[in-house]
């Protein structure tokens, strides 16, 4: 049976450990009392994100993930697009392992999914912590 959660690239990038990833992120959805319905996410450059930043949302910003939601209730649905550009930049700017900070934007797109937002400065440091402790989820998972 194929996963119902999927990665993909644009640019010269492999996800390691495909399946420990898409088993955490699926633990992290279960967490929130909902089910993975189809996600897909996609590795790319700045170039690319830029792209699509401009063209579907109206922004002329480099950013490292963009989630289009299509989740239902109590599905998740979506398709994430990552730059591995930004995560790179933002790992040595945080002085963060690359891997962290990726699997940081990977869980930031489902949180968005749950229905957690970060517009505001308040909603920017519930969704980081959240972030943390789902993160430490991975961890659980590989023990």
């Amino acid at each position: 049976m194929e996963s119902p959660i999927n990665f993909y690239s644009k640019i010269e990038f492999e996800l390691k450990n495909k399946k420990s990833h898409a088993d955490w992120l699926k633990a992290v959805i279960e967490s929130e009392q909902k089910k993975v319905d189809d996600l897909s996410y996609v590795f790319c450059s700045d170039e690319d994100l830029l792209y699509i930043n401009k063209r579907y949302l109206d922004h002329d910003t480099f950013t490292d993930i963009i989630t289009f939601d299509y989740s239902e209730d109590e599905s998740i649905s979506a398709e994430i697009y990552i730059s591995i550009d930004r995560v790179k930049e933002n790992a040595k700017d945080f002085k963060v392992k690359f891997e962290n900070e990726l699997r940081r934007v990977l869980v930031h797109g489902v949180l968005h999914c749950c229905g957690y937002g970060d517009s505001t400065e308040e909603s920017k440091a519930e969704m980081r912590a959240l972030e943390n402790k789902k993160i430490e989820l991975f961890h659980v998972e590989q023990k």
